[in-house]
């Protein structure tokens, strides 16, 4: 794994573990284009596993996970997320299968973040 993944990441489960007490147990980052595309598996916390065991309960997990990281990412950038990759992030798109614990996040530059790489 490169520096640049890596350190990435490491912001990723940070600022996860800050805003819900537990960050993800492992993440994969691959960088396409102008996108960093981060898989996160083992995301939940025990109160959250145990909300998502009742009616109803998945949905409200959901929610509430992909809201408040859409939310915190539009009002603030998490610092060193664009220095890293050397282009200002311009969307965030996030989605996460509850039930199976694993979150998909997929962050648009506002340039090519892969030729940065080479």
């Amino acid at each position: 794994m490169s520096k640049m993944v890596h350190d990435f990441n490491d912001i990723i489960r940070k600022l996860r573990k800050d805003l819900f007490g537990k960050g993800p147990e492992r993440i994969h980052t691959v960088f396409v284009e102008n996108m960093a595309i981060s898989t996160l598996y083992g995301n939940l916390t025990p109160t959250e596993k145990f909300i998502a065991s009742r009616p109803d309960g998945t949905d409200m997990v959901h929610i509430a996970r992909t809201k408040m990281i859409q939310q915190v990412y539009s009002t603030n950038v998490p610092k060193g997320i664009e220095e890293i990759v050397g282009a200002k992030l311009v969307h965030l798109f996030t989605d996460m299968k509850v039930e199976e614990d694993i979150a998909v996040s997929v962050f648009v530059f506002d340039k090519n973040i892969a030729l940065e790489r080479a």
